[in-house]
């Protein structure tokens, strides 16, 4: 692993950053300690800056387009973060994943149909159902033991009910689960028993925290692969996603070549040219500070969890399997979401996003975003003290 000190906090106010200077017209007030949005207040691997900073020197940004570089550098690292084995012919790019999201659901769907998502769960999965006009149908997560796990009676009971695409989130947002091999293949067997294509988000994939590793659905099988779509991303991973930059997969040319039919009506026409260099430094150079950061991210959780038992034991954390979300349980606290998220953020000054944004089964719940600098951390840990005591 590299020697990076990640306790290093950095200013990022008045830099047109979303987290810290959107704060005040999120939530109403400007001195907000933000711990919402997620991305990480950590630098991006020197990697990255480095090849940026080479690419500014030549003065002609012109058009451009991927390189071979960057599809073997897309494929060698799914090949050994992921044991996944992908062709340069199955990948596609987009902008983010929720466009990519929203691209399948126009190329795969229409008016009316029906898909299927899994509450509580990031709030795009329900906006580009809704705002593309399709049908939502819920299969509400269960809480067990301090984590989520699957309805499948439910779940096959909704696919039956003529559901056409399921959109997964794996690893889990905001609980932070990551699938077993035996959940997945349990979601593969059932959607393709019912022929129901997966569009799989997996944004998180590669911040999967020891000992737990992320299973890219697709890669379980070749017919597991054949109804998926997988979208991926070094946003989250490397802290980059300013730069709108994100990997679309599928080796099933005809569910490909509908995605690209509706990216080329919208006017979809490639990434930027930082982008491009920046996803190919991330995954060519990274490694390492990506084994760096998920070691101090996990610490970071443990932190957390810690400071919660001794001093808020009637919250309780859902300990994150992968990313940097940490999903906390409120409910024994018996207030509403209005009044809990009014303390949080007149009492403890504190902006955390609220459980009701991730759907039903999130009522009572927040959450909050531990990648930062120790010394942050504990600020918002105390300030979330301040408000609940």
């Amino acid at each position: 692993m590299l020697d990076i000190a990640f306790d290093q906090v950095i200013v990022r106010k008045n830099t047109s950053c979303l987290k810290w200077d959107g704060v005040g017209e999120r939530f109403g007030d400007h001195e907000l300690l933000p711990m919402w949005v997620a991305d990480m207040d950590f630098p991006s691997p020197p990697s990255i800056t480095a090849a940026l900073e080479a690419r500014i020197k030549h003065p002609v940004f012109g058009y451009t387009s991927p390189s071979k570089e960057l599809y073997d550098s897309i494929t060698l690292w799914m090949e050994k973060r992921h044991n996944w084995y992908i062709e340069k012919s199955w990948i596609q790019f987009s902008a983010g994943v929720v466009s990519a999201l929203g691209t399948c659901i126009q190329a795969l769907t229409e008016h009316g149909d029906r898909i299927l998502v899994q509450s509580p769960v990031y709030a795009p999965f329900f906006n580009m159902v809704t705002r593309n006009n399709r049908t939502l149908v819920n299969n509400e997560l269960v809480l067990e033991n301090g984590r989520y796990v699957i309805d499948f009676e439910d779940f096959e009971e909704k696919l039956k009910s003529g559901v056409k695409l399921f959109l997964l989130c794996s690893p889990h947002n905001p609980g932070g689960r990551v699938w077993t091999r035996d959940e997945l293949e349990t979601i593969g067997e059932l959607c393709r028993r019912h022929n129901v294509i997966i569009i799989s988000d997996e944004i998180h994939a590669d911040l999967a925290l020891a000992p737990n590793r992320h299973i890219p659905i697709a890669s379980l099988s070749p017919e597991m692969a054949d109804i998926t779509i997988t979208a991926m991303a070094p946003s989250k991973t490397f802290n980059i996603a300013g730069l709108q930059a994100s990997i679309v997969i599928s080796q099933n040319e005809e569910l490909m070549r509908k995605f690209n039919d509706v990216h080329d009506r919208r006017g979809f026409d490639g990434l930027n040219i930082f982008a491009l260099t920046a996803m190919e430094a991330a995954y060519t150079g990274g490694s390492d500070w990506l084994d760096s950061i998920a070691a101090y991210i996990k610490e970071n959780a443990e932190y957390a969890n810690s400071f919660i038992k001794r001093e808020l034991p009637a919250i309780s954390c859902m300990m994150p399997e992968a990313s940097f979300l940490l999903w906390m349980n409120c409910r024994n606290l018996h207030l509403s979401d209005t009044e809990l998220n009014e303390m949080l953020t007149k009492k403890g000054k504190l902006a955390l996003d609220p459980g009701t944004k991730y759907g039903p089964g999130g009522e009572g719940f927040v959450r909050m975003n531990i990648g930062c600098p120790r010394e942050l951390l504990a600020d918002g840990l105390n300030r979330l003290k301040t408000a609940l005591t």
